[in-house]
């Protein structure tokens, strides 16, 4: 397996060559790359190439795959990311009902098909909200999909949780489409309140030996990327968490 990281985790533990150097010595091949790290990609990839790691999967907002789409064509070719992860809706900018989800997913679907043509691979990654019902009982992460039917998803399986929903019945459903996965891990009452609630992977009260099977199984997930929110030692959460899905 190559386990990859978000960068995105350690944003708070800097240097960048620090972090890069230590996750390369811990057995991580890859990272996943998000709008802090792209200020330099040609320096970036330097520090990669350095310690061994590659960058497949990068995440771009909507505005930059929509209004600057040559832009971010320049940042992935430079750190030689293929998958192209569109990860967040701000609140203010998320629909209120069906018909609204329906229009956003049919923005992603325009920004897939300009990423085909390029070359690249597009998918959408999840938090909570799209799991949490419309007035009408429906949840906005079947709008999403439904409207998109070509772009793949990036499943973070933490947070899908955190919706309220149980990540099995979609892996059944959509796994085809599930061409990474975020690995992250809930804590357990009582633990991780300066932390956001989140855990070291294998350490906290998600299944994950289950569920890196079923995934393995039944979907298409290319990459399992290792991340949490909010870790207050990124080194022990970087090594805890490969220990623990190695032996799943």
């Amino acid at each position: 397996m190559n386990w990859s990281f978000q960068l995105y985790s350690a944003r708070n533990f800097q240097p960048w060559g620090g972090v890069l150097k230590m996750l390369g010595e811990l057995g991580y091949s890859q990272v996943e790359g998000f709008g802090g790290v792209y200020d330099d990609p040609k320096a970036f990839r330097a520090e990669l190439d350095k310690n061994g790691l590659a960058m497949p999967t990068g995440h771009f907002s909507i505005e930059a795959l929509e209004k600057d789409f040559d832009g971010v064509r320049k940042i992935a070719d430079a750190l030689g990311i293929t998958l192209l992860i569109c990860p967040y809706l701000m609140p203010d900018a998320r629909p209120g009902d069906a018909a609204g989800w329906r229009g956003f997913g049919e923005r992603l679907a325009k920004v897939g098909e300009a990423a085909k043509k390029a070359g690249y691979g597009f998918a959408w990654h999840n938090h909570d909200f799209e799991f949490k019902a419309l007035a009408d009982g429906s949840l906005p992460q079947d709008h999403i999909l439904s409207a998109a039917p070509d772009i793949g998803w990036e499943m973070d399986v933490a947070w899908v949780v955190r919706g309220g929903a149980d990540p099995l019945p979609w892996i059944e459903k959509h796994g085809k489409r599930i061409n990474a996965v975020h690995v992250k891990d809930m804590a357990k009452p009582g633990e991780g309140l300066d932390e956001d609630g989140w855990s070291d992977v294998g350490h906290g009260t998600i299944d994950w030996p289950g569920l890196i099977k079923a995934l393995r199984a039944k979907s298409a997930t290319q990459y399992f990327v290792m991340e949490q929110d909010n870790p207050n030692d990124i080194e022990r959460f970087a090594r805890r968490s490969i220990e623990s899905v190695k032996t799943y």
